[in-house]
């Protein structure tokens, strides 16, 4: 294609609001805006990206630092927009939201008769364990849904010290919502004090650490109060026994029992399902330096950047028309600068864009029947013949 048919426009500076290097020299090269959105060139890169993924070796073509698992592929980055937890002893990997973790039972003891106790202002697991002095993982928290599917009131009991994965919870019982006070009313429960024991019409969710955490503090569903050593089985049952809790850093790998680390990361993939945009700000935060962005032949956008130096005896412009031409009937793809402009300005742009090889066509060289070539990581230019053009790139390539 041609640099004017695409409407490049190139950055001479970062962008304010750069989150990553790799995000800076997509704006700065045209393949995207400030506001992340893709242009014409970017959306070019997409494309070839779309052809490949066809392959089935496409994730190994990109060459990328990648963490995966049989579902998910991730590019750790800091800035990353998914939390994952991943074993570095295993190589066990998850999101956060739905990974698994070794559960560790509470020591066994004997259930203790139930007991309510005065507990004011005790809303929340930590203002509640600090008042009675009881450790959280000692506690039942209760949180409260409703299933949009057919209005059902959700209550799930999670141990005080877990969080709820409601990825997790969405796998077991479709799309939900937080439940209303109307809701949480009619069902028995009081929020802030509310837990499963008696509950009327309620689709009860227990994390299976419950069952084999005995004697924890739950609500008393009154105002104020809340019930000691409440048991499951004795004195309630559940609809739903699963794990729907959080994996954390420094939990136990549900495969090998080694700590877990948590990362940021890019989803790449899922269920073999390509995220085309991460794919390419993984590749630009991979593939720069301090020109601009150096992708290899395997997932440019194109594979040669042809530019000609106006001369002042000979016209370089048709001549860079025909080898455009020879290389598209060779199957090479081919970004043509065809702008007006000067040669050092085509340098930088070329640069920045990051095809694997560059080709001018200056008057001096032509004069010769030569052309100059140039790998974007290769330090010096080589001349070649302009009848071995298309078989010199062949070999580049």
């Amino acid at each position: 294609m041609k640099y004017r048919e695409l409407q490049i426009q190139t950055q001479r500076e970062f962008p304010s609001n750069m989150r990553t290097e790799g995000f800076g020299w997509l704006v700065r090269a045209g393949y995207i805006t400030r506001e992340n959105e893709m242009l014409p060139l970017g959306k070019k890169a997409a494309e070839r990206l779309r052809s490949l993924s066809n392959q089935p070796n496409f994730i190994s073509l990109l060459n990328l630092s990648i963490i995966a698992n049989q579902r998910e592929t991730f590019f750790p980055i800091s800035t990353g927009s998914v939390e994952a937890i991943h074993c570095p002893s295993c190589g066990y990997i998850s999101r956060k939201e739905t990974a698994q973790f070794k559960k560790i039972p509470l020591s066994n003891e004997e259930q203790l008769p139930i007991e309510k106790v005065l507990t004011p202002d005790c809303n929340t697991i930590e203002s509640l364990a600090n008042f009675l002095g009881t450790p959280k993982e000692k506690t039942a928290k209760a949180l409260m849904f409703t299933r949009i599917a057919d209005n059902r009131f959700v209550f799930v009991v999670v141990r005080g010290d877990m969080q709820l994965s409601e990825a997790k919870l969405k796998k077991l019982i479709g799309d939900f919502r937080l439940a209303t006070s109307e809701g949480i009313a009619k069902a028995g429960a009081a929020a802030g004090y509310a837990s499963p024991i008696g509950l009327k019409d309620a689709l009860i969710v227990v994390d299976d650490l419950i069952p084999v955490s005995p004697n924890l503090v739950a609500g008393a569903n009154e105002a104020g109060y809340h019930l000691k050593n409440t048991n499951y089985a004795r004195d309630y049952t559940a609809g739903i026994v699963a794990d729907v809790v959080m994996a954390n850093a420094g939990d136990p790998c549900p495969t090998c029992g080694s700590n877990l680390d948590l990362f940021n990361a890019e989803l790449l993939a899922d269920e073999n399902v390509y995220q085309l945009e991460n794919i390419l700000y993984s590749l630009a935060e991979t593939y720069h330096d301090d020109k601009g962005l150096t992708f290899p032949k395997s997932v440019a956008p194109f594979d040669v950047y042809l530019m000609n130096v106006p001369g002042k005896e000979m016209d370089t412009r048709s001549k860079a028309e025909e080898i455009y031409s020879a290389l598209q009937n060779a199957g090479i793809s081919v970004l043509f600068d065809d702008r007006d402009e000067r040669a050092g300005v085509k340098f930088n742009d070329a640069d920045l864009i990051g095809c694997p090889i560059r080709i001018i066509v200056g008057e001096k060289n032509l004069k010769e029947g030569m052309v100059e070539l140039k790998k974007r990581k290769g330090a010096d230019n080589k001349p070649s013949s302009l009848d071995k053009i298309v078989d010199e790139i062949k070999s580049l390539l």
